[in-house]
């Protein structure tokens, strides 16, 4: 990489929690190779604050006090400082949306300008944090440069060819430290990204920018191959191709955003996966990139509780348009299908338990018939996997004959239904199989 390359550096909250992480921030963006651009997310627990506030306006006078001593405390003297006028310009919007919002309005652009204001602190105050430190950084509000979100209040993505077009790109000179989470929507107001989707401004910028790489700094070691919640140990992945990433965050890995890989994915934009404080060289313990790698072995498990199958009969309908019209209509409420599959005579969905009186009737509005059969849990085998008859060949290798049925493959993984109500035991086998490499189809 050459010194001239742009590389995208993206602290979330977790790399934001004291001092010591903006010390730590400023050793990286001194010493790490490229011209680093840098996205931010809220401090650690602004967001959660801000949000509970949004309901519970009341409390406007005591949160902007609490916030601006929280952020003083990152930033001493940024009341003195070239960026007091901003500071307290955010810290005034705060109150005006508080205000708003308290008047029961239910204009959802006084609920972003309130959430968004975690962001435009962290960058105000790392911006001043870099500069004590001799680094010319400076801070840019995404929506204010042109990063343009495709939808309207609430979005998926950044419209990446909108905002090529129309970005201000004079205003990334020297290293701006940017915005995560939102941007202008479609409307010209702001729009936010589902919760976490710092990840994708940071992927949607580099993508925008032709960056080298971008750099996801965390508070852990990379990827692991099953989700710690379980107790399990387990090592970091040290590859992911963007569809096994995207699979694996989509059912059970909250390190990153399910739609990082989107905006780079055609590129081949890597992403590395990084510790604050200990993966400053070498090699990442976790690179996501071109799904290139095509071992025949499971890289990770993803775990999703409490699901049930649905079984529709779709004889007598026509069938492409009335499951095209229920999964719209499922959509529009929020039930993510985690497996689909279209048999003769049928198709089989799995959702979510706590979501199924709410998809019931939806499917019960178009369909007459269907069978329900609840599961602890739905498994995926994470990989490129060429399994003839997993039965056989995988389940009776490890005895999980008895609590795994087979559900369906994607091209990214295998998904497997479990039956047995002690999920970790499960876990816990395919987990050595895993580590060991030893899942394959023969």
């Amino acid at each position: 990489m050459t010194n001239d390359s742009v590389t995208v550096h993206k602290f979330g909250g977790s790399c934001l929690r004291d001092n010591s992480d903006l010390d730590q921030i400023a050793s990286i963006i001194q010493t790490f190779p490229g011209r680093p651009v840098i996205v931010v997310s809220a401090l650690w627990g602004t967001t959660d604050r801000l949000m509970r506030a949004a309901n519970e306006p009341k409390y406007a006078t005591r949160l902007v006090d609490d916030l601006r001593r929280q952020h003083i405390r990152f930033a001493p003297n940024i009341e003195n400082s070239e960026f007091a006028k901003m500071f307290a310009s955010v810290l005034s919007g705060i109150e005006t949306s508080l205000s708003e919002i308290s008047k029961k309005t239910e204009d959802i652009n006084h609920v972003n300008t309130l959430l968004a204001a975690g962001e435009r602190l962290s960058a105000l105050v790392v911006s001043y944090h870099l500069r004590s430190m001799g680094i010319d950084a400076h801070p840019v509000g995404s929506e204010d440069i042109g990063l343009h979100l495709d939808g309207i209040g609430n979005a998926y993505s950044v419209d990446i060819e909108y905002s090529i077009q129309n970005l201000d790109y004079q205003s990334l000179n020297q290293i701006p430290v940017i915005t995560g989470w939102f941007g202008e929507g479609k409307d010209g107001k702001i729009a936010l990204l589902d919760r976490g989707g710092s990840d994708h401004s940071a992927t949607a910028i580099a993508r925008i920018l032709d960056a080298e790489k971008v750099i996801l700094w965390k508070d852990i070691e990379g990827v692991l191959a099953v989700n710690p919640r379980w107790g399990i140990e387990t090592e970091p992945i040290p590859y992911l191709g963007y569809g096994e990433a995207r699979e694996l965050t989509r059912m059970d890995a909250p390190i990153i955003h399910s739609s990082t890989m989107e905006p780079i994915q055609e590129t081949g934009i890597p992403i590395e996966i990084r510790h604050l404080y200990s993966n400053q060289t070498g090699l990442a313990p976790t690179t996501i990139g071109p799904d290139i790698v095509k071992q025949n072995y499971t890289k990770a498990i993803g775990c999703l509780r409490s699901v049930c199958k649905i079984e529709i009969d779709t004889k007598g309908s026509e069938s492409s348009k009335s499951v095209g019209e229920l999964l719209i209509r499922l959509n529009g409420k929020n039930i993510t299908c985690w497996s689909l599959n279209y048999l003769p005579g049928k198709v089989e969905l799995v959702i979510s338990q706590n979501k199924f009186n709410e998809a019931k009737g939806i499917i019960s509005s178009i369909f007459d018939k269907m069978e329900i059969m609840d599961y602890p849990a739905l498994i995926s085998l994470i990989g490129y996997l060429e399994i003839e008859n997993l039965k056989f060949n995988l389940l009776a290798k490890i005895e999980l004959n008895d609590d795994l049925i087979f559900l369906s493959k994607t091209p990214h993984s295998i998904q497997l239904l479990c039956k047995n109500d002690d999920i970790k035991s499960i876990l816990v086998k395919l987990s050595k199989l895993v580590n060991s490499k030893q899942i394959k189809s023969n």
